[in-house]
């Protein structure tokens, strides 16, 4: 419909209006975060019958392919000089800009399953004339025209909007056209009636580092210095646990320190891992201060401030106690999107893309959230990652802190036992930071497979429907075949000790939460794989007999054929022999990602590089080695089927217990940090009254 756009009214009966979320512009003008805010074309819908829309238009595969790559390389960019301002913008004469983008799209599916907001309203301030066109979608992603407002006039145009069909998915947006003259947008904000809000909140952020000094300092300045964020805040706890330590920097600290006072505090302790970390802030959030939530923090992200104030608020208008998550956008590819939420398999007890989201590190630079069908249904999760997590603090004091797990699943256990509980998780649309991620990480690889193993088999024990865990301790034990016939023994090794823990039960978990890491890095040096040097430069120079297949390309095995291809390729690990020529030459160079264990698993000696491509390590392989790893996983595997429902009992039980503050509250005070040279220097000069360092 079209409408003339008036100004709002003023009566003193209309119901006060809280701000849900403002149109923003990127902080930091960069091309590559552009099209998360603002576009400069229009959309069409690709949604239809088919998966992707364009195959329902008639179109074969290829072509539909052509066709997106048409409108992709076609697409006008916004010129950066017009993004001077936060939260205003100036559309040239003649020109449309759209708002339908990932931090400027009001997600209304999203308000109306979580909250009571049943309308909300759109209120947009103007200079000059033209024309706002509001849109909505569906949640198969049909875009449909809702009003267009024709502006002659200076001021401020509303328009009340329902949020009732919008129970699968849908988002709310709004395109603005400029005429003969340029066409300005002072402010739009998306609001609803203030008394639905459950409460008013304050919050807290738990960042743990460890030594990220310039990340961390970054973040601690880009909360300084908005102030809506500080109007919320109670404090900043930044848990520091690294040898490198922010009150090593007193020089940068002690600005940030002054601007924000008792709003920030730098905790120092022991390295207990992220989850002694979070727990820490999450404790002190819950104990000390009188914040209505914590918010989880990686380190080393890049925050879009307005995204904790949309979690915030957000929360505070939740029908009940929510936890609220932001999205990860790739920090070294600021337009790809990690992933648009998570579930746990409960059959493996493994992360996994729920079927409405089912696509990881999309690139809203290359396809739009417009034309993008799958974006607009609604995602439910199990679970949002720490990198940024919001969780009230009443449910900490009702279901404890994160399981003394040093690292990895801590996040995971947490969503799916808060879900338990009666608290669910949201990951909010346009709500995200930026952060590493983990693609081109060795985590399932080195020292950190352990706690991978260890902390999914407790996720299972203490979570799983499943009788014995359902297919977690088959897929364990398929994963250790993989690595024995790969040569990473180093890993093995690592998994089998995980294991074991396990069978060892909860008590242990906190007085090893300090211990278990130094032991791991000491099995380095026994094991080649793990041996890591510069490049294959450092390794002899590859030399071989005979080429496997005969030189024909390696492929995976069929899965008909797996288990009698598998048993042959362990019969020849474990009772081959070794040639002289391959312990003193690799038989190959292979890159990381063609490192497949159906490829390693014909060679006898291979130098393999890392994720990170810095590294390379000379795998060799070892049947000696492979047949006692073997018995020892055949054997802790029939020991966890086993003993599987004991050890549930047991874990359940002691759950709650391990989680408790008292027990957190033990643990941080038998891990306090290391006393350095530099801190008894630093001591020594202020007790003879010295200048010292910064105070935390």
């Amino acid at each position: 419909m079209n409408a003339t756009a008036t100004a709002e009214s003023t009566s003193p009966t209309a119901p006060a209006q809280r701000i849900l979320q403002r149109l923003i512009l990127p902080a930091e003008v960069s091309p590559d975060i552009v099209p998360l805010y603002i576009e400069a074309e229009e959309a069409h819908s690709r949604a239809s019958s088919g998966s992707l829309g364009l195959r329902g238009e008639g179109l074969s595969s290829s072509r539909a392919e052509e066709e997106t790559v048409k409108s992709t390389s076609a697409r006008t960019r916004v010129d950066v000089n017009e993004l001077s301002e936060r939260y205003s913008v100036r559309i040239p004469a003649h020109s449309m800009r759209s708002f339908g983008t990932y931090f400027n799209a009001f997600p209304a599916s999203y308000w109306r399953r979580w909250t009571p907001v049943r309308k909300i309203r759109l209120s947009v301030r103007t200079v000059g004339s033209g024309q706002l066109v509001v849109m909505r979608s569906t949640a198969r992603g049909s875009l449909q025209r809702h009003t267009t407002l024709d502006i002659t006039a200076d001021g401020q145009q509303t328009v009340d909007l329902p949020l009732i069909a919008f129970g699968d998915g849908g988002w709310y947006w709004f395109d603005a056209y400029a005429g003969d003259e340029d066409f300005v947008i002072l402010s739009a904000e998306w609001t609803a009636d203030a008394d639905l809000a459950r409460t008013e909140g304050t919050f807290s952020i738990a960042m743990t580092t460890m030594n990220k000094v310039e990340y961390c300092l970054e973040n601690i300045r880009t909360v300084a210095e908005a102030p809506a964020l500080r109007e919320l805040l109670d404090v900043m706890y930044v848990v520091d646990q690294g040898s490198d330590r922010l009150n090593d920097h007193p020089e940068e600290l002690a600005p940030l320190q002054e601007a924000l006072g008792a709003q920030l505090e730098v905790i120092e302790q022991g390295n207990i891992g992220g989850s002694g970390g979070f727990s820490r802030g999450m404790y002190e959030a819950s104990t000390s201060g009188s914040a209505t939530y914590v918010i989880n923090c990686d380190d080393d992200i890049v925050i879009e401030p307005e995204s904790l104030l949309r979690m915030v608020t957000f929360a505070d208008f939740a029908t009940r106690p929510t936890l609220v998550g932001a999205h990860m956008f790739d920090l070294n590819n600021r337009s790809v999107l990690h992933a648009f939420g998570e579930i746990v398999d409960p059959w493996t007890i493994q992360p996994a893309l729920p079927t409405s989201a089912p696509e990881m590190q999309h690139d809203f630079a290359q396809e739009t959230l417009r034309s993008t069908p799958w974006l607009h249904r609604r995602t439910d999760v199990d679970y949002n990652g720490w990198w940024t997590c919001l969780i009230p603090t009443e449910t900490v004091r009702a279901i404890g802190l994160s399981l003394p797990v040093f690292i990895k699943w801590d996040d995971t256990e947490y969503g799916l036992r808060a879900r338990r509980h009666g608290y669910p998780t949201v990951s909010l649309p346009g709500a995200a930071v930026w952060h590493v991620t983990w693609a081109d990480k060795n985590d399932a690889l080195d020292w950190q497979v352990y706690f991978h193993e260890r902390n999914r088999i407790i996720t299972a024990l203490l979570h799983s429907h499943y009788e014995r865990g359902g297919g977690v301790l088959g897929e364990s034990q398929s994963i250790d075949i993989k690595h024995l016939i790969s040569m990473q023994y180093y890993t093995e090794r690592a998994r089998l000790k995980a294991q074991a823990d396990v069978l060892r039960g909860p008590d242990y978990l906190h007085g090893a939460i300090g211990t278990t890491l130094p032991q791991l890095r000491e099995m380095v040096a026994e094991f080649d794989d793990s041996s890591a040097k510069e490049g294959a430069e450092s390794f002899p120079a590859v030399r071989r007999e005979r080429l496997p297949r005969k030189g024909r390309e390696m492929r995976a095995p069929h899965r008909a054929l797996l288990p009698a291809w598998t048993l042959k390729m362990m019969m020849r690990q474990v009772a081959a022999p070794t040639t002289e020529l391959s312990r003193e030459h690799p038989q190959a160079e292979i890159a990381h990602q063609d490192a497949k264990w159906w490829r390693l698993s014909r060679y006898d000696s291979a130098v393999v590089s890392n994720a990170e491509g810095t590294k390379a390590a000379w795998y060799k392989r070892d049947p000696e080695k492979v047949r006692g790893m073997l018995v020892e996983t055949l054997r802790t595997h029939a020991a966890l089927l086993m003993q599987w429902n004991s050890l549930r009992e047991t874990y359940r039980e002691a759950a709650e217990r391990i989680t408790s503050f008292e027990a957190w509250e033990r643990t941080f005070a038998e891990n306090p940090a290391p006393v350095r040279p530099q801190d008894e220097a630093r001591s020594a000069t202020a007790s003879s009254g010295g200048s010292g360092g910064t105070a935390a």
